[in-house]
């Protein structure tokens, strides 16, 4: 089943002068289940207007977007907010995570928002996450007690405590070394494996796009299917 599908989406912003400036143009693209997509391009190239537009943040100047089959035009402001939190997780080269907060207290974040049962278990999901991390035993450790890589593990474990139907990683090993960035593409592929989850990879690096079994390449806004080596 088709998660999100772009059609003939575009994005442009006005300009001081009165004309537009064109950051996306025609493009095309459709996300199921299980996928495993890559998009490369170069810094500039307009990977993170397409991203917030494949995380319902953004809308296009023209095109449609459809969020399992649903036009996302006809989501209310608060219906993109709460499909957002349930069924999309966003993983950030910068890890976002809350200052002088445990990890524990950072994981669990999301299912604060949740008016079911999982508000109350909200501590076992997040322990459970963490664990399944590989943190377990850093539990009450605050971010600026972490290394990179257990902070970028943290924020993996924030991204799917609730179980996205879609991930969508921002160069989410630009900050890392090449050895700690392997091991993080392995965990985020990992966890998303266990719940048959789409995850879609916007990066500059050819050896993550790699990982991928689909891959593409934004270039003056337009995206189109790519060789990876």
């Amino acid at each position: 089943m088709s998660i999100l599908r772009l059609e003939q989406v575009s994005r442009s912003v006005p300009l001081p002068d009165g004309g537009r400036l064109t950051i996306l143009s025609g493009v095309d693209l459709e996300v199921g289940d299980g996928d495993r997509v890559s998009v490369v391009g170069r810094s500039g190239s307009g990977k993170s207007t397409l991203l917030n537009i494949l995380g319902l943040i953004d809308a296009p100047t023209t095109g449609e977007v459809h969020f399992e089959e649903v036009p996302a035009r006809t989501f209310s402001g608060a219906g993109r907010d709460r499909l957002r939190g349930r069924k999309i997780g966003f993983v950030f080269q910068q890890f976002n995570l809350l200052p002088r907060r445990s990890a524990l207290e950072n994981v669990l974040t999301p299912l604060l928002y949740d008016g079911g049962r999982d508000f109350w278990r909200r501590r076992a999901i997040a322990t459970r996450m963490l664990e399944s991390v590989g943190l377990g035993h850093r539990l009450d450790s605050p971010p600026e007690r972490l290394s990179g890589g257990e902070q970028q593990r943290v924020a993996i474990a924030r991204a799917l405590v609730r179980r996205p139907r879609l991930i969508l990683a921002d160069e989410p090993t630009g900050a890392l070394d090449l050895e700690t960035g392997g091991s993080v593409m392995e965990l985020l592929e990992q966890v998303a494996d266990e719940t048959d989850a789409a995850l879609v990879t916007i990066t500059h690096d050819p050896n993550i796009a790699a990982r991928a079994s689909r891959h593409y390449r934004l270039e003056g806004g337009a995206l189109a299917p790519a060789v990876v080596a």
